[in-house]
């Protein structure tokens, strides 16, 4: 049941129940889209909200109506759902003939735009032979100062092995030497070390022989001064 107010004259609500959902308008827009596709399902989908919106409204007021207790409120009530529904159905139809306007519009422009494409592809074309035969060209040229600059770290890389196994031989050749000087200086040093033990020897024989000398000096002048003795 509605309030006494809305009962007086249901019909005072109308404008404010439809506020923004009166008649949908983006049927307006889809007919000057020029496309692409995509916007133009963008469009519909709108279109198609703003309807739902609008039947939705529709079946509100049309329960509105139902609920009238005086029969008079309730007839201009329905007269105005039928009145709302005629709008939505003329809309509707507008929208669909737009739709497809805007369609077949899209599909002739994108036809020119393919066509205009292949001629400028086969302008292009011939346009580009030349820049494509500098390109070879250059590509050709790139390719064989590749070609000189691997020759060239080849033959760098070869120069640096032989060098490598230059000296890995020289290295050799000095380890050599150096054992053989090791070898050499150890014999050196054995050699220095009998020579040590010699001198001590002869010191001691020469000492030896020194004293058997002054103990024979003595025991002569002893026979010859002392005979006595």
């Amino acid at each position: 049941m509605v309030a006494e107010d809305s009962a007086a004259n249901p019909t005072t609500c109308l404008p404010a129940f439809f506020e923004g959902e009166g008649q949908p308008r983006k049927y307006c827009d889809i007919s000057e889209c020029t496309g692409p596709h995509n916007k133009l399902t963008d469009l519909n989908a709108a279109v198609k909200k703003s309807f739902h919106n609008f039947r939705s409204r529709i079946q509100d007021l049309e329960q509105m109506a139902m609920e009238q207790d005086k029969e008079s409120d309730k007839q201009a009530l329905i007269s105005q759902v039928e009145g709302h529904r005629k709008q939505m159905l003329s809309n509707q139809t507008a929208w669909r003939k737009a739709n497809l306007a805007c369609k077949l519009s899209i599909d002739n422009m994108e036809k020119q735009a393919l066509l205009s494409g292949a001629d400028s592809a086969v302008r292009q074309r011939k346009i580009t032979k030349e820049g494509l035969a500098q390109t070879t060209s250059d590509i050709t040229e790139n390719l064989m100062s590749v070609s000189r600059m691997m020759a060239q770290q080849v033959q760098q890389s070869e120069e640096t092995t032989t060098s490598l196994a230059t000296s890995s031989r020289t290295i050799q050749e000095t380890n050599e030497e150096f054992k053989t000087m090791t070898g050499t200086i150890q014999l050196g040093r054995k050699l220095i070390t009998k020579y040590n033990r010699r001198e001590l020897t002869d010191k001691l024989l020469i000492f030896l022989a020194l004293a058997l000398f002054l103990a024979t000096v003595l025991y002569i002048l002893k026979k010859r001064l002392f005979p006595f003795l």
